[in-house]
């Protein structure tokens, strides 16, 4: 399990203890918090690596990908250290990982939709539109954290993509280069109660992407097959026991 964290000190701790709690290894990158943070993860038995200044969500990512192969693993979940992914999820998409082993799987937030904010839907269902495109396939929550990564995903750590871009990145070249499939388990949005504001800034972030998507596009072709592609309807495995 990988959790990215920036400044989290409020959720941390109860985000960490609960994927524990499932007996998964966990790997904590944070990216150069300025609260208690580190000191709070530090304390549990977790892998924690360290930045000492902010490199963005990507980076945080890219390191924690390395950190996971050196230590052998063949494939990582990712999730949100603010809280808003629930662990009681993780065996649903491991579940959907076993059944679909050449896919990402995702979290998609399709489950209490009314929960996330209003500006926060429209921006997610622009890149969910371009990034589908770009994947040539159907993706039905591109901007979830919450995402089984096979083997062959982690091999695309190096690529030249940062911050929330990065996560964009993947799935594209996952799908184009890699021929990986995307699957989808749904989750519920939380966005109420104690979390703190999203490091996501839905104009900035969103028109990033977008001009990212926009070349991946040119840069594979067919333009319009790929539009065709990415119109036929998502797998969302709707049990979420992977059947």
């Amino acid at each position: 399990m990988l959790i990215p964290c920036l400044n989290e000190e409020a959720a941390i701790q109860s985000v960490v203890e609960s994927v524990l709690a499932l007996g998964a290894p966990v790997i904590v990158i944070d990216d150069g918090s300025d609260d208690r943070t580190p000191e709070i993860v530090a304390a549990l038995p977790v892998t924690l690596l360290r930045h000492s200044e902010r490199h963005g969500k990507g980076e945080a990512l890219r390191h924690g990908f390395r950190e996971a192969l050196r230590q052998g693993y063949d494939a990582v979940l990712t999730m949100d250290g603010d809280g808003q992914h629930q662990a009681s999820d993780i065996p649903h998409i491991v579940a959907a990982a076993a059944k679909y082993p050449q896919h990402i799987v995702i979290g998609a937030r399709l489950l209490d939709r009314a929960q996330q904010p209003r500006g926060r839907r429209r921006a997610n269902a622009v890149a969910d539109w371009g990034i589908s495109w770009a994947c040539a396939q159907p993706i039905a929550d591109t901007q979830s954290g919450q995402r089984w990564y096979p083997r062959a995903a982690l091999d695309l750590v190096d690529l030249p993509a940062e911050n929330f871009v990065f996560e964009a990145a993947i799935l594209i070249a996952a799908s184009r280069e890699k021929k990986l499939g995307v699957v989808s388990v749904p989750i519920a949005s939380r966005y109420n109660g104690e979390f703190r504001l999203s490091h996501f800034n839905p104009v900035g972030d969103v028109t990033r992407i977008t001009f990212y998507t926009i070349g991946r596009i040119f840069h594979y072709g067919d333009i319009m097959a790929s539009r065709r592609r990415s119109h036929a309807a998502p797998i969302i495995v709707s049990d979420r026991s992977g059947g």
